[in-house]
């Protein structure tokens, strides 16, 4: 047997994203759902905090954990984080029906995991106007703010739009601000902690980080408390200087050992501070590493997997663009959002369609032309941004404010 055609040992990492689907023994590009795993099919009646269309498990459904690291430390929220509690909620889409879990950041504004919304690979995006918010014990729902209801995209803002679960993994870039149709949120804002991953993961030494997040692998929905949530570099069976060869941007990436449950996804990793609980990450998913057989450049045999640990984004990876985003006046209808196309494409920065619907190609050449134009790169579609490129001027807080003078010229590639 010649040297190319020996069988050779290798190690392959991916994630697994614990994002809630309720099709039984699949595993779908990556979003968990283990071949043993089984759903009961049946609807139940609304639950106040969950969105009536979920199925809810019953105790005789067999379910297992994405990530449970020993001893299975998920229990229901105490009454004491009960307000804590009201500040989290679910983000269902009813054409998958898939279950992620989402939190309160701003009084219209939740976070959560980037491919509970755009998913991975080429596995397509959900239909962003169909997607319903609800939080815990509130009966009120909202969608996705728009007054155009195929205008949805631009109240989204994302670290990524194409994620990868296989080297180099997308994790750090996981994270997702959606812009509501209602202000569900107001007065349930969680702060964020703004700390760097080393302080973060002190807090963890000292046992002071915890998640809560909705589980679909346990009987009942409600969120439930996992505590403590250890964090660390390197592993038993992973060295750090190997983990992060696997991911894009590992320096806000945190490695937890938070119990998790498919619909944790988009959850928040959290810290008490001075002034009450803060978000310090968001739960995305569970980085594991299989050791497979190759032959002749071919995986022939794949092992059980085994799970390193359960990963999360730091706060600081958004931090910024939730500022941001906080004071946007976005493009709500399609009309705005092709006038901007055209604007774009007559600066020679946009060469997509004239169609009014917001895409990467657009977020591309919104960011190439604030670049240029000494703006802060955010990407956003806002009444602003296309004022500035008309050359208009527009009114805030009661003064005229002109646009600046560079944007005006033409700019090229």
């Amino acid at each position: 047997m010649s040297a190319n055609q020996d069988s050779l040992m290798s190690a392959r990492a991916n994630l697994i994203l614990a994002t809630a689907r309720p099709l039984a023994g699949a595993v779908l590009l990556g979003l968990t759902l283990s071949p043993a795993l089984s759903i009961s099919p049946a609807i139940a009646a609304p639950i106040v905090g969950v969105p009536a269309a979920l199925p809810v498990n019953s105790q005789n459904t067999l379910l297992q954990p994405v990530a449970v690291f020993g001893r299975d430390t998920r229990r229901p929220v105490p009454q004491s984080l009960a307000p804590l509690a009201a500040k989290i909620g679910v983000l269902h889409d009813p054409r998958s029906h898939s279950v992620c879990t989402t939190f309160c950041v701003a009084p219209d504004i939740v976070a959560t995991a980037a491919h509970c919304l755009y998913r991975t690979g080429d596995e397509p995006a959900v239909r962003l106007s169909d997607v319903t918010v609800r939080l815990h014990g509130a009966r009120a729902t909202s969608r996705v703010a728009s007054r155009d209801t195929r205008a949805a995209a631009p109240n989204v803002l994302a670290g990524s739009t194409r994620l990868n679960v296989q080297p180099p993994i997308d994790a750090p870039r996981d994270w997702a601000l959606v812009r509501l149709a209602q202000p569900l949120c107001k007065g349930r804002s969680l702060p964020l902690s703004r700390r760097s991953v080393a302080d973060v993961m002190r807090l963890a030494r000292a046992g002071r980080v915890y998640n809560i997040a909705y589980h679909r692998d346990l009987p009942k929905w409600q969120p439930m408390l996992a505590r403590p949530c250890r964090m660390r570099r390197s592993f038993t069976d992973a060295a750090w200087s190997t983990i992060r060869k696997d991911f894009s941007d590992p320096d806000q990436l945190l490695l937890h050992t938070c119990d998790t449950g498919a619909a944790s996804s988009g959850s928040p990793l959290l810290v008490d501070g001075p002034h009450g609980p803060e978000v310090v990450g968001i739960n995305v998913g569970t980085y594991v590493q299989s050791k497979v057989i190759m032959l002749n450049g071919k995986v022939v045999h794949r092992f059980k997997s085994d799970d390193i640990a359960n990963t999360g984004v730091n706060s600081l990876a958004f931090a910024a663009a939730l500022d941001a985003f906080i004071g946007a006046d976005m493009l709500a209808g399609r009309r705005d959002i092709r006038r901007l196309q055209e604007a774009l494409a007559a600066r020679a920065l946009y060469e997509g369609p004239r169609d009014g619907r917001f895409s990467p190609a657009l977020k591309t050449a919104i960011e190439i032309f604030e670049r240029a134009s000494g703006m802060p790169v955010t990407g956003l579609a806002t009444r602003a941004l296309l004022a500035t490129l008309l050359g208009e001027s527009q009114v805030v807080t009661g003064k005229v404010a002109k646009p600046r003078e560079s944007a005006a010229a033409p700019l090229r590639r």
